[in-house]
């Protein structure tokens, strides 16, 4: 786990002074179809016309050694929360590529596990962030098999051995993990640089242009020190884009997708493909496996998958929540320890399992460490609890912003923040956390309308199926029953507009409109944002299916259940570009923590995906006793979305490791409080940081709106929607102070060239097709 950055001279025509016409990452292009005109190189296989002594073949820029060196320090620097343990460069003879690293030790911890990495031949350098499992079968492959010489024990070798092994993008299929990486390959007929990321975005990896260089990084403030000028990509503000697809809030700044790799050669410029996606079986399709059956694969796929991901040369310990994905993770790692002598880390496996937890005041309605507590006594574990009361989330704020670098609906980010403080204060390096359970065994209440949209044909016997008039009626009831749960739990309230063309592909899902109830309506922006007539009557649900490849979205149309479609949409978007960064690997890695996902091993994912939608929303008629000590969210639902039991066959794989009130507790969304005092420390904090004045100077909003959100939301009604607004441009006001971003004006926008409906649709299928094209 570590923080990389890397500086690439890209490739050249002969007779042009710079490979791009504009410096800071950004052309006449911007939006999806961004990539066109980006950096200024043919794309086709034809060479003439490309200078073979620049690029990845030669310098073609001014960078000295001494210049690239002093660039890239400063830049690991930067994220030095990252890895504080140490840091390396790799600088080419020609100063043509640098690579630089900076490292949380956690597998192997002496010299041998430094980064950059060097393969056995001298020829293959690279920087890795993030783990690799199934590390002793992969290692004894490469040595026993084919020769390879390891140097050392660290994991992240794996990388640079299976691509000399096998060769892009067939490596990526032995990698089993979170991570991102750059790896620059200087044999000759094979010189490139590749770049790639994990199959869910776990790992973060972005990338700009400036001047004649290619920037890469796992985070964007590591660009500063390398001439990077930040600016706003107020497109993808506006239209929600970074956070459906590879924009970011910084204009020229993308992120390379999960389950992608980009390539970089002098013959065909820059191009990026897709190694995986995910997959669901054909809804017609009768199941013909047993309950019993499936509820084991399960269970053995994820007590596998805990097991490889408690192998590390420090403590590891447990992300424990009052959920029950957390809390079946403790569960397996305490059995794994006691009954199968598993080591957990680097402690013995009688050591007592440290889990930590976030406790929000009692009087707020969303403190679960009791049940946290409870958990713990059961198995015996040690539980180490955060106060996290309004005084925290008001310090901690700021930097929670700054180290995210984007907007967030909720002040759950910085309830996380803190959280993350504590394991190192433990002497704690690693946890294993939930993320990922909601997700693939359908935990959110959000997939239930898609679930009842049509019956589960591989189930023909189950309930809702067998039963139309049943099934029927109660999605009209949940329709009504959702909204009044986004309502009170202050989502935005869009204006209803016609479905576009490109929602057809949806199949009458309503998960495009359920991810854009978290992003705010044009009346927040500048009268210049909202007078422009391709913001007359913005859909932002047209920016979720702009971002899906063309055949997911056929499959989608006709081949996978409604819930799958949901389900596909949502870890594209939500899982990738919210949950893993704000409340995943930003948070975590500010404190220099490495977390792991076992819920996102893929051997587990592909194995879920291809069960019946059945089996993990379950139809499971209300029991008076069962509807107490529900949580706020279920305590105002109405019949029909009771009625459905959420990731029930996780329920019965994870029953051996939990508690009965775990096994019957509904699924609570890890949310903060919102309702807070006038005059507190929250309402102080967004009175001094949304002034008119800073406000303003963002360039993009209209400073009315935010005053009147800031008194609505500390009114006596205390307005939740209102709430959630300030917490984005406090976010916004934040950045551009830390950052120094520019004040965004009008002809920034026209220039961005932005898109929308059948452009955007156009514009996702070239970039879908796999390539970033360098005309």
């Amino acid at each position: 786990m570590c923080g990389i950055t890397a500086s690439i001279v890209l490739p050249q025509r002969k007779g042009d002074k710079h490979p791009i016409g504009r410096t800071n990452g950004v052309d006449s292009t911007n939006g999806t179809d961004h990539i066109h005109g980006i950096i200024g190189t043919g794309h086709t296989n034809d060479t003439d016309g490309i200078n073979d002594t620049n690029g990845i073949n030669g310098r073609a820029d001014d960078h000295t050694t001494e210049t690239l060196t002093t660039q890239l320090r400063a830049s690991i620097n930067i994220i030095n929360h990252r890895g504080p343990d140490e840091s390396g460069l790799w600088i080419s003879p020609d100063a043509s590529i640098g690579l630089g690293h900076c490292r949380l030790s956690i597998n192997d911890l002496s010299p041998s596990g430094s980064q950059p990495l060097t393969s056995d031949d001298g020829q293959i350098h690279a920087v890795v962030n993030g783990e690799i499992y199934d590390y002793d079968r992969l290692r004894d492959l490469c040595a026993t098999e084919y020769g390879y010489k390891f140097n050392g024990e660290s994991d992240s070798q794996l990388v640079v051995a299976l691509y000399k092994i096998y060769g892009a993008p067939a490596f990526l299929e032995h990698l089993r993990g979170e991570f991102a990486f750059v790896l620059y390959d200087s044999r000759e007929g094979s010189k490139k640089v590749i770049a790639g990321r994990d199959r869910f975005g776990i790992k973060p990896l972005v990338w700009t242009v400036v001047g004649s260089r290619l920037l890469m990084a796992a985070e964007a403030k590591a660009f500063l020190p390398m001439g990077w000028e930040p600016e706003w990509d107020v497109g993808a503000i506006v239209d929600g884009g970074w956070m459906m697809d590879d924009r970011t809030l910084f204009k020229g700044v993308r992120k390379i997708l999960p389950g992608h790799w980009m390539e970089v050669t002098e013959a065909r410029g820059v191009q990026t493909r897709k190694y995986w996606d995910a997959e669901y079986e054909d809804k017609s399709k009768v199941e013909t496996r047993t309950i019993d059956d499936m509820v084991l694969g399960v269970r053995e796929r994820l007590v596998e998958s805990i097991r490889l991901r408690l192998r590390a040369d420090v403590p590891v310990g447990v992300y424990l929540s009052g959920g029950i994905d957390s809390s079946a993770v403790a569960g397996i790692v305490t059995q794994l320890a006691r009954e199968n002598h598993v080591k957990i880390g680097n402690q013995a496996p009688s050591t007592r399992v440290a889990c930590f937890s976030v406790r929000f005041p009692e009087d707020s309605g969303y403190n679960e460490s009791s049940v946290a507590e409870r958990t713990a006594d059961w198995l015996g574990v040690e539980v180490i609890k955060r106060d996290v009361d309004e005084a925290s989330l008001a310090r901690d704020f700021a930097d929670t912003a700054y180290h995210c670098e984007h907007h967030h609906f909720d002040l759950n980010c910085v309830a996380k923040f803190a959280l993350s403080t504590l394991p190192r204060e433990h002497g704690v390096k690693v946890v294993l956390t939930g993320e990922g359970a909601d997700e693939h065994f359908a935990g959110y209440s959000y997939f239930t309308p898609d679930f009842l949209r049509e019956p589960d044909l591989s189930q023909p016997d189950s309930p809702l199926t067998s039963n139309s008039e049943l099934r029927e009626s109660m999605y009209s009831a949940v329709d009504g029953e959702i909204k009044a749960l986004f309502r009170n739990i202050g989502a935005t309230q869009h204006e209803d507009l016609p479905d576009s063309e490109a929602l057809a592909d949806a199949n009458g899902s309503v998960m495009p409109a359920t991810l854009v109830l978290w992003h705010p309506t044009t009346q927040l922006f500048a009268p210049w944002v909202r007078e422009l007539e391709e913001y007359d009557g913005l859909d932002c649900r047209d920016t979720v299916m702009a971002s899906l490849a063309p055949e997911a979205r056929a499959k989608m149309r006709s081949l996978w259940h409604p819930m799958h479609s949901a389900q596909y949409m949502w870890n594209k978007s939500s899982l990738a570009n919210v949950l893993l960064s704000c409340l995943g690997d930003r948070t975590e890695m500010a404190h220099s923590v490495e977390a792991r996902t076992p819920f996102l091993d893929h051997h587990l994912t592909e194995y879920v995906n291809k069960l019946p939608p059945s089996v993990k929303l379950a139809y499971s008629p209300v029991q008076n006793e069962e509807q107490s000590e529900q949580g706020p969210l279920w305590k105002n639902a109405g019949s029909a979305l009771q009625s459905l039991k959420e990731k029930w066959i996780l329920r019965e794989a994870v029953r051996p490791y939990i508690t009965d009130e775990l096994y019957k507790r509904r699924k609570n969304p890890f949310l903060a409080p919102t309702r807070w005092p006038q005059g507190g420390a929250l309402h102080r904090l967004f009175q001094g940081l949304l002034t008119r004045e800073a406000v303003e100077a963002l360039g993009f909003l209209d400073y009315a709106v935010v005053e009147e959100a800031l008194e609505r939301a500390y009114s006596l009604k205390g307005d939740t929607e209102a709430f959630r607004l300030l917490v984005y441009v406090g976010a916004w006001v934040t950045l551009r102070e830390r950052f120094g971003v520019k004040k965004a004006n009008k002809d920034d926008l026209v220039s961005q060239g932005r898109f929308r409906g059948n452009q955007a649709a156009a514009a996702s299928q070239s970039f879908n097709d796999g390539r970033y094209s360098m005309k």
